[in-house]
């Protein structure tokens, strides 16, 4: 049996996340004369599809399709995300001079999604291969081991934080490998030295690009109650638009911020736009949701014999976690705004399809769980 608390969990999220699409959009359509459903219809058929897929996943066999959709997804998406920056224009639509939309006539796909799965998936079948047999190591062999991860993961960075100009993703993916290394026994002082290669590459990676920097400035200002407004409008409207909601919020529709205050509200500012039409009690709902379906995953992790299986869930689940924060510290405040969807509630088909994949994944290797007398015995 497949984890059906899990399964309702993410249909819920999905559901809301359908919800504030038509709620939060009204702006945009207004802007770009789109029918009042625009949004709404797109982002329904692609939950369609993500249940779709969900529920066809779950049903397969872990021991004879995780392997293969997992190494597929990382060897297509990565030779996707290698041919993006040489492809036309009228393909690759270029947004501030970052390419991380393919085009295909009314349907926009973004790559990084389901590359996100593909690398975690592969990381952990190959980790399972290379490092678990070999116990405890010499720092020289340990680093031997696992350069090629390493080496994976600064290609990684040059397609997605270069290329595409997309951090957040690459923040993301390597702090869920870093975790992922220690959990297959590197060892503290090799651990110690990639957290500061991360963090030397990160400050470069903010000094070497003007609108990061922007980024960095205005959330500094954002303390500074006589700084020039302009220069925090989106830290300063997004944490306007939270305050206005309250408890209860305005009522559906009703929000003044998603009015053109908040650029794409529906997309990176979606829990902005819900707590000022919602309030703070849907904020509630979601915070818990997100953590019980955390919480599910992890569950599943401790439950299943398979280290590959392990290692996928545990990556999946901080995957999801380091999304939900990164955004979440963003429009709150606490850390600089960072352009990264909130899983299954954002505005985007390729973020809700890609994360209906993993719960599908999940699904799947959840009947491979062992039952708890047996695991007495």
């Amino acid at each position: 049996m497949i984890d059906k608390p899990l399964f309702g969990a993410t249909i819920l999220l999905l559901l809301i996340g359908l919800l504030m699409s038509y709620s939060l959009s009204t702006y945009t359509i207004i802007q770009h004369g789109f029918t009042d459903t625009h949004f709404f219809i797109r982002q329904l058929i692609a939950v369609l599809i993500g249940i779709g897929l969900m529920v066809v996943i779950s049903k397969l066999d872990a021991d004879l399709w995780f392997k293969p959709i997992g190494i597929i997804l990382f060897l297509l998406s990565l030779a996707i995300l290698l041919t993006m920056p040489l492809l036309p224009e009228s393909l690759v639509r270029s947004v501030g001079g970052a390419k991380r939309w393919i085009n295909f006539g009314p349907v926009s796909i973004t790559p990084v999604e389901f590359y996100k799965i593909g690398f975690i998936s592969f990381i952990s079948w190959s980790l399972v291969r290379t490092r678990l047999p070999k116990g405890n190591m010499p720092i020289k062999e340990e680093i031997k081991v696992f350069v090629p991860y390493v080496v994976i993961l600064i290609i990684s960075t040059l397609l997605i934080a270069v290329f595409q100009k997309d951090l957040g993703q690459t923040v993301v993916i390597s702090a869920t490998l870093l975790v992922l290394f220690i959990l297959v026994g590197s060892s503290f002082r090799f651990f110690s030295m990639l957290f500061g290669i991360g963090i030397v590459g990160l400050v470069l990676l903010i000094i070497t690009q003007p609108h990061r920097l922007k980024r960095i400035k205005a959330w500094f200002l954002s303390f500074d109650n006589s700084a020039n407004r302009l220069e925090t409008y989106q830290i300063t409207n997004s944490l306007d638009a939270i305050n206005h909601g309250g408890f209860w919020g305005q009522g559906l529709g009703n929000g003044q911020y998603k009015l053109g205050f908040l650029s794409e509200v529906h997309t990176d500012f979606v829990l902005a736009g819900m707590m000022e039409e919602l309030g703070f009690i849907s904020i509630l709902v979601v915070v818990l949701t997100m953590l019980f379906i955390i919480f599910r995953i992890f569950k599943i992790a401790a439950r299943v014999d398979n280290p590959t299986y392990y290692l996928f869930c545990v990556g999946a689940a901080l995957l999801f976690t380091f999304s939900f924060l990164i955004n979440s510290f963003g429009i709150s405040g606490i850390t600089p705004i960072k352009g990264i969807a909130v899983p299954f509630i954002s505005y985007g088909g390729s973020q809700i399809i890609a994360s209906s994949i993993i719960i599908g994944l999940i699904l799947m290797i959840s009947k491979k769980v062992i039952p708890k007398n047996r695991r007495e015995k």
